[in-house]
């Protein structure tokens, strides 16, 4: 069984396959057999990724290479993928709960066009080739090649629907603010050449070890790591290139699951999680990081409160829950960032497909004003995001408590502030998605005149089936991770990537562990803070929802603290000015002046110039004779 690792390689190429089939022969397929082969592909990378993550907890590790990628003088980067703890988790949370998105988005997406639905299933398979790539590669060129690929397919996809105007900018904008930060992961791969001479994992990560005590809060390896911070910024959406995230809700619902759960945004956390040693040599950057990642989780709480969008929620819950994730890596707690990202995914995942199904029900009504008593009229789906809710809100013993708790505990143990500012976005975040909850599923239903006097219908199996799992998995997928205080020894998850942190453990300076009676209080001051919040929100809003445009501060927040217009304020209009300025005087003025100067005046020469060819023969002796006359002159002057 350990040639399984063998086909590692597989686990990307199938998604490949998928995408080549889907997007070549578009116009022939039917719809179903679209959906069969672009969901089919899928979980066949998931059935050779739980071989493989079996092989991996059984102890064996390996590197395979496929062939030299970039051979040159004494660098060499082979094109190699490498299965170990960390990339064997990543690769069944990416087709576990990818593959669950295919099969939602083939009942999701069936009023499509079957070429346009061929073309959507292309760039969902594409989009799940890059993210495996990503974390499959054993170096980081390999890393970047998936980085980039993941952008190109948040533009497409967020893009999907490009007749429309506003949908094409945010998939531009989703772009540009990705290209900002990759600048920054890029040379940071440039650097670490010159330094290490080297980017694959094994060789680069053995010789910082072995030069940590040079190597510890140096110039060097603080500016490696905030380069890389950039880069993460980007694609994990912080403070300050976060605004993409949020309008990436233009693309489909299940795009929006995907990108916010499995895939995209959780590239930042993996990339320091696999550079951890790196990071923990810097405690300079590891402060950034937990400050940027705390900024980020208060920040994106405190606008999801008043946002009406059902989709807008759960997005900027999604930046919250990544500041989180960051928060974790500032303060060290790598598993517990890890964690967080798995049972984000889990719950993350639900909460977007279940939005999908009111809105499947609401005949694409997004709208929480609008709703309001749906749990009667699904009950599969109200359900399954009351759990969601309940997971995301980090209630015992659902997934969300498990994980959030971890980076709780790593925070105070670091910083008691830090941990006072996450307990409060906790609070906020059990406000916020449950004033959600409360809204659209409870009270009166409000939406009769959307549907035209007819009831919201439960979505179809092929979209219930994958919440009912994802709800599982939201409730008991916390349970690999359970803490010490509660359980000796049932921390599965941290033994299971204990090789990943092993020289971060080694090399950091402190501990973050705590007596169990302080554990106990954070816990729950937590908790408590949280179900005070949940049933504050459900007897607020099932009641009395907000129908109204937000007024006072609530008008700030539900503007999203005006970020955005300071964006277009500060830099795309003075860009747009200064383009125009370019091409109005610098264009045309000088650049078209000049060149079409450059042509009048051969023109006018060409015209002096051919008078000479006047036909007469003697006109040709006379200048043949004083050409040579020229000639003699110049030689008798250069001799003497």
């Amino acid at each position: 069984m350990k040639n399984v690792l063998q086909l590692v390689w597989l686990i990307p190429l199938l998604p490949l396959i998928g995408f080549l089939i889907n997007g070549l022969f578009r116009k022939q397929l039917s719809k179903s057999l679209t959906g069969i082969i672009g969901s089919g592909v899928i979980l066949g990378s998931f059935v050779i990724s739980l071989l493989i993550f079996l092989q991996v907890k059984a102890g064996h590790t390996a590197v395979v290479n496929l062939f030299d990628f970039i051979k040159v003088g004494k660098l060499s980067i082979p094109f190699s993928f490498q299965a170990d703890q960390l990339s064997s988790l990543f690769l069944l949370i990416i087709t576990g709960v990818g593959f669950l998105i295919h099969v939602y988005s083939a009942a999701y997406m069936h009023e499509e066009e079957g070429q346009h639905f061929a073309r959507y299933f292309a760039y969902l398979n594409l989009f799940v080739f890059s993210m495996l790539l990503l974390v499959l590669g054993s170096n980081l060129v390999i890393m970047f090649i998936g980085w980039e690929g993941v952008g190109l397919c948040s533009y497409l996809l967020i893009g999907y629907w490009f007749k429309n105007v506003d949908y094409t900018n945010a998939a531009k904008k989703a772009f540009v603010m990705n290209r900002i930060g990759d600048l920054g992961f890029l040379l940071a791969i440039f650097w670490i050449i010159n330094q290490f001479g080297t980017v694959t994992y094994g060789d680069l990560f053995k010789q910082v070890a072995e030069k940590a005590n040079t190597l510890e809060g140096g110039v060097v390896i603080t500016g490696i790591t905030l380069l890389l911070f950039v880069g993460a910024t980007g694609k994990s959406a912080q403070i300050p290139l976060y605004t993409w995230l949020p309008d990436a809700m233009a693309g489909p619902t299940p795009v929006s699951a995907l990108i916010h759960a499995a895939t995209m945004v959780t590239a930042g956390i993996y990339m320091i999680a696999r550079s951890n040693i790196m990071y923990t040599l810097a405690p300079t950057t590891q402060a950034v990081v937990a400050i940027i990642g705390l900024a980020t989780a208060v920040f994106a709480a405190t606008i999801a409160i008043k946002q009406n969008d059902i989709k807008k929620v759960l997005a900027y819950s999604t930046v919250s829950q990544l500041g989180y994730m960051f928060l974790g890596l500032g303060v060290g707690a790598y598993t517990g960032a890890v964690f967080h990202v798995m049972t984000h995914a889990f719950f993350k995942a639900l909460l977007f497909l279940g939005a999908g199904s009111v809105i499947h029900a609401m005949h694409h009504e997004q709208d929480i004003r609008k709703m309001g008593g749906l749990k009667k009229y699904l009950p599969i789906t109200h359900i399954t995001f009351l759990l969601g809710c309940i997971a995301i809100a980090g209630i015992p013993p659902f997934s969300g408590f498990f994980s959030k708790d971890e980076i709780l505990a790593a925070a105070y143990a670091k910083n008691p502030v830090f941990w006072f500012i996450g307990v409060a976005t906790a609070g906020m975040t059990a406000f916020y998605m449950f004033r959600l909850y409360a809204t659209t599923f409870l009270g009166q239903f409000r939406g009769a005149e959307q549907l035209h006097g007819h009831h919201p219908h439960e979505s179809p199996v092929a979209m219930t089936l994958p919440l009912i799992i994802l709800a599982v998995l939201s409730v008991a997928g916390g349970w690999i991770g359970i803490p010490e205080v509660l359980m000796p020894n049932a921390h599965a998850l941290e033994h299971f990537l204990d090789p990943i942190f092993a020289e971060s453990v080694k090399h950091a300076h402190e501990g973050h562990h705590l007596d169990h009676s302080t554990e106990y209080v954070l816990m729950g001051a937590s908790v408590g803070l949280a179900v005070i919040a949940i049933f504050y929100a459900i007897a607020r809003y099932s009641k009395r929802p907000e129908l109204g445009e937000p007024t006072g501060f609530g008008k700030v927040l539900a503007n999203k603290w005006y970020v955005d217009e300071l964006y277009n304020f500060i830099i795309v209009r003075p860009l747009q000015w200064l383009g125009k300025f370019l091409n109005s005087f610098v264009e045309r003025d000088v650049i078209d002046w000049t060149v079409n100067g450059i042509g009048r005046l051969v023109g006018y020469s060409s015209r002096q110039v051919r008078l000479l060819q006047s036909g007469q023969v003697g006109s040709y002796v006379l200048l043949m004779v004083l050409g040579i006359l020229a000639f003699f002159v110049i030689q008798f002057f250069v001799k003497k």
